[in-house]
């Protein structure tokens, strides 16, 4: 644990030596630089056996399994499964509807933690980690590195941005799509208030890449219980036209509307094996993190 965890409000030293003792891993092979703890695409050397092949000339001598030429008097090299590091890249919605709190915190502040509890995890164990601040566009995008010290520059972003405007997730997920060349584990968190539909083809576009996908969805208490008992107007913080209701009139039809498109999300999510988290603001980010971890700990190896 360093000086700079510490002096972060959005991070708790305690709370990260915990979640240090479950490693942040892969669900799929990754293409990494250099050795690490996550499963590669290749052959290697390492302790987890992976099948046997023949032996062919150029093959070291040493890697011929005698005790299976004993029994078939052919020669076989045994293969093993060879581990590297990985690539997360961080894509955080910072459009003006995550700036929404009811329960003393925002969204995007429960995004922040998430997320810069994440990259300190995934660094200290030598994995590179990028971030992508996104509202009407790209506000922040900062390259995966594996050096401890770029974590500074990662930290200061998480802490001098604000969410306002609109929200281009959709295309800059197709785009990130397309400008990362090796597979990456990417970690989106958002409210997620766009088309449902739309979701479906940037997270098969970005499955199709061989990218490891996972997903928080952050929903405010008042968001999800709507409990206003008077006449209130309504803003939108994406930049709309505001509405004055009655909320006794219209709270049926915003239950309503608000779980088909939870439905809607959650089957597109699991249709296409993106690994989804529902978050409430109130909830505590080091119990959804500890899930997360453990999750894909256990899942390791699913495709």
């Amino acid at each position: 644990m360093n000086r700079e965890t510490g002096s972060r409000s959005f991070l708790d030293a305690m709370a990260l030596s915990r979640l240090a003792a479950v490693p942040l891993v892969s669900r799929r092979p990754m293409l990494g630089a250099v050795s690490g703890r996550h499963p590669s695409p290749h052959r290697g050397s390492s302790v987890e056996f992976a099948e046997y092949r023949k032996y062919v000339p150029g093959d070291d001598p040493r890697r011929v399994d005698w005790r299976a030429f004993g029994r078939t008097e052919r020669y076989y090299v045994k293969e093993f499964e060879a581990d590297t590091n990985l690539r997360c890249c961080l894509v955080i919605d910072t459009s003006g509807s995550m700036g929404f709190g009811s329960a003393g915190a925002t969204k995007y502040a429960c995004a922040r933690q998430i997320a810069g509890s994440l990259a300190y995890l995934a660094v200290q164990q030598g994995d590179a980690v990028g971030l992508a601040c996104v509202a009407d566009g790209v506000v922040t995008n900062i390259p995966p590195r594996r050096n401890p010290a770029h974590l500074t520059s990662l930290f200061n972003a998480l802490e001098n941005t604000k969410p306002a405007g609109p929200t281009q997730l959709i295309p800059v997920l197709h785009e990130l799509a397309e400008s990362l060349r090796q597979r990456a584990m990417i970690v989106v968190l958002s409210d997620f208030f766009v088309e449902a539909d739309e979701l479906r083809s940037c997270f098969e576009h970005l499955r199709f890449r061989k990218h490891d996908i996972s997903v928080f969805q952050l929903l405010d208490p008042q968001e999800l219980d709507f409990r206003f008992q008077r006449p209130t107007r309504f803003v939108d913080m994406e930049g709309g036209p505001y509405v004055f209701a009655d909320p006794q009139e219209i709270a049926d039809r915003y239950h309503r509307a608000l779980r088909d498109h939870l439905a809607a999300v959650q089957l597109i999510m699991r249709e296409t094996a993106v690994d989804y988290h529902r978050v409430r603001t109130d909830e505590s980010y080091e119990r959804v993190l500890m899930q997360f971890l453990i999750g894909r700990h256990h899942g390791r190896g699913q495709r």
